[in-house]
């Protein structure tokens, strides 16, 4: 009999065995699901995630970030639907999964690692593309540069008109997941970003916009934090698009959807409380 449960602290080494099955060897470890453990979850919602089992056997789960945001003095719920793994033999119950996990009300979903077969099953679920692909980008030859002065987030930051404590919170907290939260100043305005550095094949150091207002304030900014990454190692950038970006020069890539449902909060250029943004993968 095939039942479908709230992922239990005990399931975790269970789960992470399940996962590396499901996504390649040692690409998930127990500190993933640990950073759930210490994740501030909203009241009344999953903490993990859910898993499919088989009498006492796993052969399905799908980890849930669920994190209470605040844009504009109004908050709203977001959830990140994540590592979305059932057995071959057990495809069928797939839905039961992606059922549980988006019944939840009130609540924006979003799925930033979709894999090809889940597409048709999110689409049927009401999900929808706010992402076609990514480009990937030389922010050094962005746009002339503005005068603007791009550094590390602070250990001591007020808040005021331009920055709310909603958005030097996800830049803090960011921080503590391992990115690089970066304020940048012009016309004294103060605008956040939040970048994962990672490395490519052939180790090529490459930066994941996580989180900037939209899309046109990191073109409008790209030059000075070009040069801000590149003294760090860094020369590219890995931005969500639905083509090549006007304003920078790179390579667009296709096919590689990400998903949402429940509202347009979620958005070009936000991927904060994602696993791309908590999780460290060993693949």
């Amino acid at each position: 009999m095939i039942q479908c449960r709230e992922i239990q602290a005990d399931d975790f080494e269970n789960v992470v065995a399940l996962l590396n099955e499901g996504f390649g060897p040692r690409n998930y470890r127990v500190d993933a699901l640990q950073r759930l453990a210490d994740h501030r979850t909203p009241p009344g919602l999953p903490k993990y995630g859910y898993v499919l089992k088989q009498d006492q056997t796993l052969v399905g789960v799908v980890l849930l970030i669920f994190t209470e945001i605040h844009i504009g003095g109004r908050s709203h719920i977001r959830c990140n639907v994540s590592s979305w793994y059932v057995r071959p033999a057990f495809r069928a119950y797939a839905s039961l999964l992606a059922m549980q996990a988006s019944r939840h009300r009130n609540v924006i979903f979003f799925n930033v690692t979709p894999a090809p077969h889940t597409w048709p099953t999110l689409e049927a679920l009401g999900f929808t593309r706010f992402a076609a692909g990514y480009m990937v980008a030389v922010p050094l030859l962005g746009p002339a540069a503005v005068r603007a002065h791009v550094g590390k987030l602070p250990p001591v930051i007020h808040p005021d008109r331009d920055l709310d404590q909603a958005e030097i919170d996800l830049l803090q907290q960011h921080q503590q997941y391992g990115c690089l939260s970066l304020i940048c100043e012009a016309d004294g305005q103060r605008f956040p970003f939040v970048f994962k550095l990672t490395r490519r094949h052939g180790g090529i150091r490459l930066a994941l916009l996580v989180y900037c207002r939209d899309s046109e304030t990191f073109v409008r900014f790209a030059r000075p934090i070009g040069w801000f990454l590149l003294r760090r190692g860094c020369l590219l950038v890995k931005l969500d698009s639905n083509g090549p970006v006007p304003g920078l020069v790179g390579r667009y890539v296709d096919g590689r959807p990400k998903y949402r449902k429940g509202g347009d909060q979620v958005h070009l250029g936000d991927v904060a409380y994602s696993e791309e943004a908590m999780f460290q993968y060993l693949g």
